[in-house]
């Protein structure tokens, strides 16, 4: 039977016992997330627990064919910058109800999707412990989205994304019932297979794609040390554990709804320093990251020259942002930065290398051997002394966007190619014929990133009511694209496809991975249920139709 607008919402209602929301205001508020995408949704849900859930999965999937448009994008805290929590049917919102942190140790943590990172962070620093793998925006993300999204941040070089902490999961499939996903040794993905159920069919169907095309998925992989990008078939089967997992972490909720997440912790390290860097040029960047990299720092993180010289343009605002009580104090501490660029011109990119360990003496000692180790550069370095200077640094690369975005008239933050990444070794060559790529199009752009994985968010900023700005997007994509395929890196690092980079997922894999990555979604999802237009089926038509105007 089909069904109208209020028929639907009636239905709804009768088997939700979560709120419904239809009203203006609220599907305007969902129609936007972190991206430049802008796409409004028929309903808004809250479930009160999985049971809600699954009810709402098995009403989808039986009205599907009378309502070819109906399904189910689950969002939390809508920082994704790629759309991927947009969608045009149903939006589920599980942080009003679901979340919580169910149990602690100081080895791992399992909570509900809807579990704001900053609230899971407070426990299981209680247990000297800590989910490494969060994200610049850790005050506004959930855990739920890092899984989705596969997130990573400052830390990533030393720990990897969130995939590495994912140990177990409950999970909605399509068939609207709650299953564990775990991995599993041969004898049990055997018996998994001959339960011949449902469930049994995934892990059968996926088994056999994997195994036919294991040289396919093998090429595929990109050749970085992160990557966002498609579905990670190759992270599967390893020779001894198939991990379904490592498939649903990145799968941006294209495949099944995460209703409880088990996480594997680390040992926080009490201590940090700072060693700074700063680069006239990028001719030897290759060989010193490998020099940096040998002392083993716990993060390795750039900025370009746009963006120190934004910093020093709006000081007054970077201040506020840092919320420094001794003004005086702060200013004194960037007069050998002020000094540098007045006799010697901004540096074109500054590195910063952050060392972590619970002993100070250990810090400073691979400190000073980094000191010795990259002495045959002749670089500018500075070692901050306290947690109170290296602030300051962190400040501008962090805060970088918020300026540009704050300060220019008329414009705003536009990330579409927002997350390039390629082998460190090749960065010389690749930044600046990225950068000239931008710069003939007169873009206005901060760079920054994780230079240690060769990662790099490129943030434009553009007047979106200037027809000629959205235009620019899909000709600036295309090159960047190519220039990143030529280098055998990936489009996405860690902020994933969603509606802006789907389109070009065929351009960094070619035909016969997508034809593969369709089918793996058809293997969890056959009627198209679950986030639709995400990781497969998303066209750049839609995604510039979607573009905000204002």
């Amino acid at each position: 039977m089909k069904y109208s607008h209020s028929e639907l919402l009636d239905k709804i209602k009768e088997i939700f016992n979560g709120e419904v929301n239809s009203d203006v205001k609220t599907l305007d508020t969902y129609s936007r997330d972190a991206s430049l995408l802008e796409v409004k949704p028929e309903l808004v849900l809250c479930p009160k627990d999985s049971e809600d859930i699954q009810k709402l999965v098995k009403f989808v999937s039986e009205n599907k064919a009378d309502k070819p448009a109906l399904s189910i994008t689950a969002r939390s805290a809508g920082t994704c910058m790629s759309g991927g929590s947009l969608n045009e049917s149903i939006i589920l919102d599980i942080t009003k109800h679901m979340g919580g942190i169910k149990e602690v140790t100081s080895e791992e943590a399992t909570a509900l999707p809807g579990t704001f990172y900053r609230d899971f962070e407070v426990e299981t620093l209680k247990h000297d412990a800590l989910l490494p793998s969060y994200t610049a925006s850790k005050m506004l993300n959930t855990v739920g989205g890092m899984v989705a999204n596969n997130s990573a941040g400052e830390k990533t070089l030393a720990y990897g994304k969130t995939e590495r902490y994912v140990k177990e999961m409950k999970v909605i499939f399509a068939d609207g019932n709650e299953y564990v996903t775990k991995p599993l040794n041969k004898e049990e993905l055997e018996r998994k297979i001959a339960q011949g159920d449902y469930e049994g069919n995934i892990y059968k169907n996926l088994w056999n794609l994997i195994q036919e095309n294991e040289h396919a998925i093998k090429y595929a992989k990109p050749d970085v040390s992160k990557n966002s990008a498609g579905y990670y078939l190759w992270n599967v089967w390893d020779g001894n554990t198939f991990d379904i997992n490592k498939l649903i972490t990145g799968s941006q909720g294209t495949l099944c709804i995460i209703t409880e997440i088990k996480f594997k912790l680390v040992p926080i390290k009490k201590k940090s320093k700072l060693f700074v860097i700063f680069l006239r040029n990028l001719d030897h960047l290759s060989e010193l990251v490998n020099e940096i990299l040998t002392t083993n720092p716990e993060s390795l993180e750039s900025y370009d020259d746009s963006t120190m010289k934004l910093a020093f343009k709006f000081f007054p605002s970077m201040l506020k942002t840092m919320k420094v009580h001794n003004f005086f104090k702060l200013m004194f501490g960037f007069l050998p930065e002020a000094g540098m660029i007045l006799t010697g011109g901004i540096p074109k990119l500054i590195l910063l290398v952050e060392f972590s360990d619970n002993d100070e003496k250990e810090i400073d000692k691979k400190m000073y051997e980094l000191q010795k180790k990259i002495a045959h550069f002749g670089l500018k370095t500075r070692m901050s002394r306290s947690e109170e200077e290296s602030s300051k640094y962190w400040t501008i690369r962090r805060e970088s966007f918020n300026l540009l975005r704050q300060h220019v008239k008329g414009a705003r933050t536009a990330p579409f190619i927002d997350d390039v990444i390629v082998k460190p070794q090749y960065l010389p060559e690749f930044l600046p014929k990225m950068r000239k790529i931008l710069d003939e199009h007169k873009l206005v752009y901060t760079i920054a990133g994780h230079a240690g994985n060769g990662n790099f968010h490129i943030i434009p900023l553009m007047n979106m009511k200037d027809p000629k700005n959205a235009a620019v997007i899909p000709i600036v994509s295309d090159k960047i694209y190519s220039l990143v395929k030529e280098y055998r890196g990936s489009i996405d690092a860690e902020h994933n496809d969603g509606i802006i980079r789907t389109p070009y997922l065929e351009q960094m894999f070619g035909h016969e991975i997508i034809t593969l990555f369709k089918k793996t979604k058809d293997i969890f999802d056959p009627k198209n249920i679950f986030n639709p237009g995400k990781k497969v089926g998303g066209t750049k038509e839609y995604m510039i139709s979607h573009i905000v105007r204002s």
